[in-house]
């Protein structure tokens, strides 16, 4: 199933957040974004009824199985892009604004090429 590339950066932002802290809430995600935190409740009500989230009784925000797998993706793709960018001579940040732009829009075969290329020659 196709996702949203808005949900992709949503799951991706609740991914990494849930790995710096113990409970990922609507407002961290909202000051990770630089949304407001209606935008965010409305987005993981979205999530929420997808199947991609849960939100627990104290509201803390937890990716489903089918979630951390687009989440995970999405990240991986993030990361290998990122690193690419940086070691062909791009700045860090301008790297990561690419990245996450990119990530979103190449194909599964490039992804796969560009993968495999930074593995045997750059790991």
């Amino acid at each position: 199933m196709k996702v949203l590339e808005s949900a992709e950066n949503y799951l991706e932002t609740i991914y990494i957040l849930g790995k710096q802290r113990n409970g990922v809430h609507a407002i961290d995600i909202a000051n990770a974004l630089g949304f407001s935190k209606p935008s965010v409740s409305i987005a993981m009500k979205r999530l929420r009824e997808n199947g991609y989230i849960t939100i627990d009784e104290f509201q803390h925000i937890s990716l489903t199985p089918s979630g951390r797998e687009i989440a995970e993706r999405v990240y991986e793709r993030h990361d290998i892009l990122h690193n690419l960018l940086v070691r062909l001579g791009v700045s860090n940040e301008t790297a990561s604004n690419d990245a996450c732009r990119i990530e979103h829009v190449l194909s599964e075969e490039s992804f796969a090429c560009i993968r495999k290329y930074m593995k045997e020659n750059w790991e």
